[in-house]
């Protein structure tokens, strides 16, 4: 059997070994248009920002390594110009050459993943405008950093986009960073993000949020974008990172099927409309683990995931892909950012049904130094507690809490097994109530009736009916509350009880973090109120929908009313 795979990366280079592993005698041909193989794109601004010291430490395999341990032909430079399906072979170009040939096959696996974007903008074919896909496109940025570059231009604040300002930043370079939509990290919620982008301005970042690129200009070599804004910024270098699309050119001119935003579709044994041929990474439509929609989502696991299996069909076994829920994490600058599931945004967009929760729990035990709290977001079905989705932005703990979550939704969990889960607990690394246990408390207390929560967007409108009941400290409200809020401070709420039944009902209760206020609530109700809701996260999320900057360059929460 001959395997030819196209594309030497992520999935064709999965694909490539597991197919050897699991077969002496298939001959496997590797056609990769770039001049590496197996690389770490992942890692790329990681080395132009210096964390990463040694260029060769993202090249994960070679050619000589494929053909010595593998026996495998690795053919860089070599670039799949077409397919001849019925005659079951590609024509080749060899790129240093221009020297063409057919190569046949048995089987085809294609593997070429994804193109960053890059819109028919004027100005868009400036030399200093790049994308950072793969190692030569590292080493024109670095170089030009190496180099003395002072300031550079990021549009796109996605992972890719912040990965790369956090770089720059840490190389000396003042940067731009424009994003179109009016939040950083789209993928997020955008009360979620909201942490991303003022932790960004603390580090010097200008961020540009809900404007766009009009046109680039050249200024003696340098770059200059003129915003839809009306705004315009220069600098030494743009790095365009405004997502990507899948390369599926190849397949939709052999007649291959494609789906969502032109991938190609696959069964789950990743083999195409043409039984013979296979496809896998970042080119494939996929099935979204929560929703159900066919979609494309590129992320490096799912495709290593993916060309393993499609190896182990080509040889015979029965191994299936079944979805992707989009598992991701980004490291920026101090925080990190999570996801795992749907999106509040996703499920409103499908008509899914869900409830939410947010909390503010800690990386580890409180008293042992070098933790903060973080924020976490938590999704799940109104009826049965199935965990649907989790957003985390924090310093500590997030990677660890995001994992767990991440098998909560692939396994159907609910809130009610957060509960019980038995989790890893010392004072450096966790708390005997772990956060993914609370959040499980939380979500349970929705589902049992304990408690009802109101959320920052129901504020004024849905408040205003009757009164926002703040239960801090005197000190806590002087220095910042919801406009309009009636202070009675949970210590002395039991004494004050008759004064609260005066209030206007119903009674929207909030403190810093929502323990509190819950604790408050379960005092109201009790002793008789019925008309009771707790704010989810407290003033900390609340500040998150709210938060602003103020024209004296400070950081404020805007008027609701």
């Amino acid at each position: 059997m001959k395997v030819v795979i196209v594309g030497g990366v992520a999935g064709g280079a999965s694909a490539a070994a597991r197919l050897r592993r699991l077969s002496e005698e298939a001959e496997i041909i590797i056609l990769e248009r770039g001049e590496y193989v197996s690389f770490a794109n992942c890692g790329l601004p990681y080395h132009i920002g210096g964390e990463i010291k040694r260029r060769r430490d993202l090249l994960i395999a070679t050619p000589e390594l494929f053909r010595e341990q593998f026996n495998i032909d690795v053919r860089t430079g070599h670039e799949v110009t077409a397919i001849d399906r019925g005659g079951r072979s590609v024509r080749v170009t060899e790129r240093l050459t221009g020297r063409e040939y057919d190569e046949p096959y048995d089987r085809l696996l294609l593997c070429q993943g994804a193109a960053p974007v890059r819109p028919a903008l004027p100005g868009i074919d400036h030399p200093r405008i790049y994308s950072m896909r793969n190692i030569p496109d590292m080493d024109l940025v670095k170089k030009l950093v190496d180099g003395g570059a002072k300031t550079a231009v990021v549009v796109g604040a996605g992972y890719v986009g912040l990965e790369m300002v956090e770089a720059l930043v840490h190389r000396g370079l003042k940067v731009d960073l424009v994003e179109l939509q009016e939040q950083v990290l789209p993928i997020l919620d955008p009360e979620m993000a909201s942490d991303l982008r003022f932790h960004l301005e603390e580090k010097g970042v200008r961020v540009r949020l809900g404007t766009g690129v009009k046109v680039f200009h050249d200024v003696n070599g340098r770059v200059e974008i003129e915003l839809a804004d009306g705004q315009s910024v220069a600098a030494d270098f743009v790095l365009m990172a405004i997502g990507v699309v899948p390369e599926s050119g190849l397949a939709q001119a052999a007649g291959l099927e494609t789906g969502a935003r032109g991938s190609v579709r696959v069964d789950e044994h990743l083999r195409t409309s043409d039984p013979e041929i296979y496809a896998a990474g970042d080119m494939v439509e996929v099935t979204d683990t929560v929703t159900g929609e066919r979609t494309n989502i590129p992320l490096a696991g799912p495709a290593n995931r993916q060309g393993r299996i499609a190896a182990d069909h080509i040889c015979g076994r029965n191994s299936a892909y079944t979805t992707t829920q989009g598992t991701a994490i980004v490291k920026l600058f101090d925080l990190a950012a999570a996801i795992t599931g749907a999106s509040e945004r996703t499920l409103r967009r499908t008509g899914i049904a869900f409830e939410k929760i947010y909390l503010h729990p800690f990386g580890h035990a409180v008293y042992y130094p070098g933790t903060e709290q973080m924020h976490a977001k938590v999704l799940f079905d109104p009826e049965d507690g199935r965990i649907l989705g989790a957003q985390i932005v924090g310093f500590d703990g997030v990677d660890k809490r995001i994992d767990i979550f991440a098998v909560a939704v692939r396994m159907g969990m609910t809130v009610h097994d957060l509960e019980q889960l038995e989790l890893a607990y010392a004072p450096p690394f966790g708390s005997a109530k772990d956060a993914i246990n609370m959040a499980g408390f939380v979500g349970a207390n929705v589902l049992n009736g304990d408690v009802r929560f109101w959320f920052a967007e129901d504020h004024p409108e849905k408040t205003a009916a009757g009164t926002v009941l703040d239960v801090r400290t005197r000190k806590e409200y002087e220095k910042g509350h919801i406009e309009g809020a009636v202070l009675i401070p949970l210590d002395e709420l039991r004494s004050r009880l008759d004064e609260a039944r005066r209030l206007a009902q119903p009674l929207y209760i909030y403190c810093l973090t929502g323990i509190r206020s819950y604790l408050a609530y379960r005092i109201l109700d009790l002793n008789g109120f019925s008309e009771l809701y707790n704010l989810a996260g407290g003033w900390k999320s609340f500040n998150c929908c709210y938060r602003e900057r103020l024209e004296d360059g400070g950081i404020g929460v805007r008027h609701t009313s």
